[in-house]
């Protein structure tokens, strides 16, 4: 029954990590999940204080990482909160308007209409500024993933 229960655990992790890709999946969410599973299907016993603080910082340099990395890479390139807005919701509403690409199509669109909308800025600047949301997207990314597992790494040699 083991093996059944860190195969569910390792599933739970997984999907976070699908998170990722698809932002609309809770990513953090499914690693505290997991570490949780791991509690009710075996113990508690090992998650002390010092456990949770530290996974609690995890956490909390997660959402860090995503809104700084969107930020920067938006800022670096010339835009404005327009273009950061315009890029998280390209984010959200990408891969469902075009599946598989629109998770890196949809924040450069997003940020290029968001600015040409709103400060009226021209085509070449605009484009210019959504690659700067996908840069920061995918920093954020490559950030949150190394991120999600040092949490994982840090649950296993906890309980292992």
């Amino acid at each position: 029954m083991d093996v059944l229960y860190w195969i569910l655990i390792t599933v739970v992790f997984l999907v976070g990590f699908v998170g990722l890709i698809f932002p609309i999946i809770p990513s953090v969410l499914f690693i505290i999940g997991g570490i949780i599973l791991y509690g009710l299907l075996f113990t508690f016993e090992p998650f002390n204080w010092v456990f949770w603080l530290i996974q609690i910082l995890f956490v909390i340099l997660l959402f860090a990482a995503d809104y700084v990395a969107n930020l920067l890479g938006v800022k670096k390139y010339g835009g404005t909160k327009a273009g950061i807005w315009g890029s998280t919701i390209g984010l959200l509403a990408g891969p469902f308007i075009i599946p598989f690409f629109g998770i890196l199509v949809g924040p450069f669109i997003g940020a290029v209409i968001a600015e040409m909308i709103v400060h009226r800025t021209n085509l070449v600047t605009a484009g210019k500024i959504g690659l700067g949301s996908v840069v920061g997207f995918i920093s954020g990314t490559i950030t949150k993933a190394l991120i999600q597992l040092f949490m994982i790494a840090y649950f296993l040699f906890v309980v292992l």
